[in-house]
């Protein structure tokens, strides 16, 4: 005889299989699609402009480049990074911009030994942090590269060791000197709080620039942010609730804070969950389950943007989802104590 319900469950992954091959067939993702907004085109115009003196100058100049978490730093230097590729040529690697990413818990020696990784060094891990500063100094050389890219720089401050990040930070500056390569340097709000405690780091870092969420308290705010969601709304392959509708584009800064990697989740996961649904389409009730997936899983009815019984005000109370996009500075707490 048949097991009826293994046959059944069978079926059901079958379902599920095609679907899933399909979707591989037909891939799509918001995150993909590079949505250019004034604050990008800003911030890259900031890092063109040192990446231009630097070549006219031969002079090493920074900007700090800051932001709450999702608002886009990261891709704005891999955009920036992508636009100048590494090469192979006969005599090596010709690296024109560095892109490096901060240690967890920096110190000297594992942030040399980030740097020589990017260039391709695959000795990277050994000697000391004079002789990694070294070669540091010989691959910056040897590979042409004109100017570094260091992500995550708030990690020089993640930590109560305060003379660590000063060693830290002095070797930085002095990396800086004696390159004269112009540095870009990338982080959550605390970061700067890195370079107010160096003042030597803090002249040479004296060019800020801040890419902020977006806003929505007043109407040219809106439209720059309803205008986005048009773009978006464009390249979703299904039928989709007009994102750039008034009243849904509230819903939807609500749920993300104005934040683009929420918006992204968000997006992304309707988009998967309508790809499952009989009707192939996201609705407000898409958007409702994504937010539940993607955002906040615990989230009362009242307080889901998509609900219809939704009080629709920002999430940004204590044990919420944006409650740490109040602080400035977004100092975690033991470390605010060791201030």
């Amino acid at each position: 005889m048949y097991d009826l319900n293994a046959l059944e469950n069978f079926q059901i992954a079958a379902t599920e299989l095609n679907l899933l091959m399909r979707e591989i067939d037909q891939p799509f993702s918001v995150r993909s699609n590079t949505i250019p907004h004034p604050s990008y085109s800003a911030a890259i115009r900031k890092i063109a402009g040192l990446h231009k003196k630097g070549l006219e100058r031969n002079h090493g100049g920074g900007l700090l480049l800051t932001g709450h978490s999702g608002v886009g730093k990261s891709m704005v230097l891999s955009y920036y990074k992508n636009q100048f590729p590494t090469e192979q040529e006969p005599d090596g690697l010709v690296i024109p911009v560095l892109f490096v990413i901060t240690p967890a818990a920096p110190t000297v020696k594992n942030l040399a030994e980030s740097i020589l990784e990017a260039m391709g060094d695959p000795y990277s891990a050994k000697g000391s942090s004079e002789e990694k500063t070294r070669r540091i100094y010989l691959y910056l050389k040897k590979c042409r590269v004109e100017l570094i890219l260091i992500d995550e720089f708030q990690h020089f401050f993640d930590t109560i060791r305060r003379s660590e990040t000063r060693t830290v930070t002095d070797w930085l500056k002095n990396l800086l000197t004696v390159a004269k390569i112009p540095v870009v340097l990338a982080g959550l709000p605390r970061s700067e709080l890195v370079i107010q405690s160096n003042p030597q780091l803090a002249r040479r870092f004296s060019s800020r620039f801040n890419i902020p969420p977006f806003a929505f308290a007043e109407e040219n705010l809106q439209k720059q942010f309803r205008g986005i969601l048009k773009t978006m709304h464009s390249k979703i392959p299904l039928t989709c609730v007009p994102l750039h509708d008034a009243n849904v584009a509230r819903r939807i800064f609500i749920a993300t804070n104005g934040v683009m990697d929420y918006i992204c989740k968000l997006l992304d996961q309707a988009f998967y969950l309508a790809r499952r649904s009989p009707k192939q389409e996201i609705t407000l009730d898409t958007l409702n389950h994504a937010f539940l997936d993607e955002i906040w899983k615990d989230c009362p009815g009242s307080l889901n943007p998509f609900s219809p019984v939704s009080i629709l005000r920002p999430l940004i109370q204590t044990g919420e989802p944006f409650e740490s996009h109040t602080h400035s500075l977004d100092v975690p707490r033991a470390i605010r104590k060791a201030l």
